[in-house]
């Protein structure tokens, strides 16, 4: 068990994003923005608040991205180191790519998760109090949802015997979300991870599982109160609106925002310096910043960027 209790922050944001598209060729998933603000920036506003300011992001296609909208991470009080991974074989593999960098435990964020948590330093008072080498988000959820993540089985002490990646019949209904926090033990683990038969990846699933195996204490935290996997051009949509309802506010309007009209805006988010022309109600809208909106009627659950105008 590492002695060391310094935390430091890690985000995986090199995925591609493939069913994401169009979306996804010009903006790289962590970097969407949910209420005019990117995943990511809400992630690293969370480290922030649980004292880390440290974090190293490991990127991928669009890397250079990130650098430009994120900079060297002074503005969120932290530095942030840029890790570039070029080929994508499974979260654990990703993970590989920060063992010569970290020497500390630290707080791993999936950047394609957006979460809505007031009490996410549960994970670190469940950290300290049971002596963990690893913490685990999770969250009561449906059948369905677990199917496509991963269940978490514990004892009643609330220690985590086993992981069990997108099962076809869930155990139970508590669902692995995708943040966890780590001791640099773990990277044995991962060093011992095969390819799983189902996907050829190396699954970080499989790593906790040798992990736990191997005796090491790993426990759950009810951290979360609302987790969002990114994964199609909709995701954007309810993801703004969850957060507007967090928030109690029923839109989010940028800075230097032009209407030409007085249209009804409920339930949307328009980024900076937009320009909207027209007087129709826009309803469960995301604009992307520096876009011109041209609608002489209604628009309604529809993304529109520089580049795209999608409708759902």
């Amino acid at each position: 068990m590492g002695s060391d209790r310094r935390l430091v922050g890690a985000i995986l944001a090199a995925g591609k994003g493939s069913r994401l598209q169009p979306l996804s060729e010009a903006y790289p998933k962590p970097l969407l923005p949910i209420c005019n603000k990117p995943i990511v920036g809400y992630q690293l506003e969370y480290m922030r608040e649980l004292g880390i300011d440290e974090v190293y992001i490991v990127v991928g296609q669009l890397g250079e991205a990130f650098e430009r909208q994120l900079g060297d991470g002074s503005r969120y009080g932290m530095k942030i180191h840029y890790l570039t991974q070029e080929t994508q074989l499974g979260i654990a593999h990703a993970v590989m790519k920060l063992e010569q960098y970290i020497t500390t435990s630290f707080l791993l964020f999936l950047g394609d998760i957006f979460i809505i948590s007031d009490t996410l330093d549960d994970m670190i008072k469940q950290w300290h109090e049971k002596d963990a080498d690893a913490v685990l988000a999770v969250k009561r959820d449906t059948p369905e949802n677990i199917r496509r993540n991963f269940a978490i089985v514990l004892e009643d002490s609330g220690r985590v015997t086993r992981v069990i990646e997108k099962p076809r019949y869930p155990v139970n209904d508590l669902k692995g979300c995708g943040i966890y926090l780590f001791d640099v033990s773990i990277f044995d683990a991962i060093r011992r991870t095969p390819r799983t038969a189902m996907r050829d990846e190396y699954e970080i699933t499989e790593s906790i599982q040798i992990y736990i195996e191997d005796g090491h204490p790993v426990f759950a935290s009810h951290a979360l109160e609302d987790d969002i996997n990114i994964t199609y051009p909709e995701d954007l949509i309810d993801c703004c609106i969850r957060e507007m309802k967090h928030r109690g506010v029923d839109k989010v309007i940028g800075q230097d925002v032009f209407f030409r009209g007085k249209p009804d805006v409920r339930w949307s988010a328009i980024g900076d310096n937009a320009m909207i022309d027209g007087d129709g109600p826009i309803e469960e809208c995301v604009v992307f910043p520096n876009t011109r909106v041209k609608h002489p009627g209604p628009l309604r659950r529809a993304i529109i960027t520089p580049e795209y105008e999608l409708g759902f």
